[in-house]
């Protein structure tokens, strides 16, 4: 394929055959429409599982409820924090690309083994009812265990990479610099978010279905075949793929270079005039595959890595001197950090819709007709509806409508929609502990505290539930997708991937975090249930999980005035300086 003169060349892309990409036959929505199938297949396979493996653990593998919701937060927080390991590998060694494809892979490989464990007798504990109070059922041990645990671990390691990415992966089909590609970089954003939600909604309402009433066995084999398909398709938009080159070094290793080296300088003295800090000239050959970034006033304590000292024409250490342009990256990361822990708390919420909001649901009236049941791990498809809705609303007409106003291309700055999204979070979990208070109080009046779950349902709609749900989906519009944005568009341009991990991360750090309040609360209120805590034991009517709701929805409150400081303070980078001959 010969270039022609008319052809743009993309800076730091290639097309599958390692030539220059060109915008006029690479990249863009066409190219991004590939990206978003896997994510969409991805989510099909697994959103499901994040929502009903509480119900599998528990029912199944017959752990407590509360180690089962552990068990959870557990795995879907190793999702998130192997992305971090992912995306350095994919913007330093592998490539996004290869990234995306090794890990799905690895991902069907963990669906697989799910698939047999949950199908052969032999490889779980035998089948019991772990809510009778009589039951003695025996909990899953030994090989089986390490089977179940490497199953999932590795399932989180495939999620890790794929999360890791694609998006942005899909965002390196968009140049920032150019307007138009710009305002489709934002609508790919909030396509992503559009594909979740598409494929969510079959995981959520027909995958669940099957788990529950077909086995698990069949719902784990779905999973495997939409991960597959999600592979194939992703794979075939291979000619039409803008694709990032990896640049052989860690971007994270340079940015530990700025803090080793400011200390190591820290006796030095710093400059009057910040042009006598060192950078790479401009006109080297060298500068042509770099980023110049403008020294900025803020973290001065920073520039001592780049003081010059000594005979410069001499080779030094990148651990004793750095460029101006890597200060500036790491005085960015730094500066995002703040941002990134006010979104760890919004995760702990959902951390509790994705566990013990699902227990709540077997507890309560499932019915929709007199022959179809709604499987309460289905209840997240209520939001996800809604999304499907309003997605499309808010990018094609509230956006357009919006930057009239504001001109900014994105309507409102990516942090003004990261806030909206958290004040919705702690509205969430008001709304939470109201329905639970509610739940409870008919469970009382009707003399049901003992009831067996799924068989002896209260005479209350699961759908009280799904009021909840519907706000916190709203929230995830806004703050999940505002962080991707956020992360992706101030992050350096050698770790765009690393970026995705910020939002990753901190929903890494929020279910732990789950994992880790649950078990103070419980030892916090050991004394105040028969079954050891608030939120110990099988018996949901019998304990407080509405003061857990409220707990969270104050934290949430606080965390959001926090935000609104943080935020305000924050400046955004600005924009790279161009090297004349590129």
């Amino acid at each position: 394929m010969a270039i022609s003169e008319t052809d743009v060349l993309i800076n730091g892309k290639v097309d599958w055959k390692g030539r220059p990409a060109t915008k006029n036959k690479h990249g863009g929505m066409h190219a991004a429409m590939f990206v978003l199938a896997i994510f969409a297949f991805e989510n099909m396979a697994n959103l499901c599982l994040g929502v009903n493996f509480v119900t599998y653990f528990n029912g199944v593998m017959h752990y407590d409820i509360d180690e089962a919701a552990n068990l959870v937060t557990n795995f879907l927080g190793t999702c998130y924090i192997l992305s971090i390991i992912m995306a350095c590998l994919a913007d330093a060694y592998v490539g996004r690309f290869r990234t995306v494809v090794i890990a799905a892979f690895v991902e069907c490989v963990a669906l697989a083994l799910l698939t047999l464990q949950a199908h052969y007798p032999k490889l779980k504990p035998p089948q019991c009812n772990i809510f009778l109070p009589t039951s003695n059922c025996e909990k899953v041990h030994g090989g089986n265990t390490v089977l179940l645990l490497v199953s999932i671990y590795l399932l989180a390691l495939g999620n890790g990479g794929v999360k890791a990415a694609v998006p942005s992966h899909g965002a390196d089909q968009f140049e920032e610099k150019d307007l138009k590609e710009e305002t489709q970089m934002s609508t790919f954003f909030n396509w992503l978010l559009l594909g979740l939600a598409l494929g969510g909604s079959i995981g959520l309402t027909f995958f669940v279905w099957v788990q529950d009433n077909k086995g698990f066995d069949r719902g784990f084999g779905l999973s495997f075949i939409a991960m597959f398909l999600g592979v194939i398709i992703f794979v075939f938009g291979l000619p039409w793929y803008r694709i990032h080159v990896a640049q052989g070094s860690s971007a994270i290793t340079e940015i530990i270079q700025v803090y080793v080296a400011a200390i190591r300088n820290r006796k030095l003295r710093l400059p009057d005039d910040p042009s006598e800090l060192h950078e790479m000239p401009l006109d080297s050959e060298a500068a042509l595959h770099q980023e110049f970034l403008p020294h900025r006033d803020v973290y001065r304590w920073l520039d001592k890595a780049a003081i010059r000292s000594g005979n410069i024409e001499q080779s030094q250490s990148p651990w004793k001197l750095c460029r101006v342009t890597q200060v500036e990256n790491a005085k960015i990361i730094l500066a995002m950090v703040p941002v990134f822990l006010c979104t760890i708390i919004m995760t702990l919420c959902l951390a509790q819709l994705q566990t013990f909001s699902v227990q709540q649901g077997g507890t309560m009236d499932i019915k929709l007709s007199n022959s179809f049941n709604m499987p309460p791990a289905s209840l997240p498809i209520i939001p996800v509806l809604f999304l499907l809705i309003l997605i499309p609303i808010y990018d094609q007409i509230l956006v357009p409508w919006i930057r009239k106003f504001t001109g900014i291309p994105t309507g409102i700055t990516h942090l003004q929609r990261v806030g909206v999204g958290l004040i919705l979070s702690a509205i969430s979990m008001t709304i939470a502990g109201i329905v639970e208070v509610k739940r409870k109080n008919v469970a009382k009046h009707h003399n049901m505290l003992d009831a067996t779950p799924v068989l002896q349902p209260l005479p209350i709609s699961v759908f009280w539930l799904s009021f909840q749900y519907f706000v916190f989906g709203i929230a995830d519009m806004f703050t999940y997708v505002g962080l991707l944005e956020f992360f992706y568009s101030q992050a350096p341009q050698s770790i765009k991937s690393i970026s995705s991990c910020f939002l990753w991360s901190s929903m890494a750090f929020g279910y732990y975090l789950s994992t880790i309040t649950v078990k103070i609360v419980n030892r916090a209120t050991k004394g105040s249930t028969t079954s050891g805590g608030w939120l110990a034991g099988n018996n949901l009517n019998r304990n407080h999980l509405e003061n857990f709701y409220w707990l969270l929805a104050i934290l949430s409150l606080i965390n959001f005035t926090v935000y609104l400081f943080v935020a305000r303070k924050y400046k955004y980078r600005p924009q790279s300086r161009e090297v004349e001959d590129k």
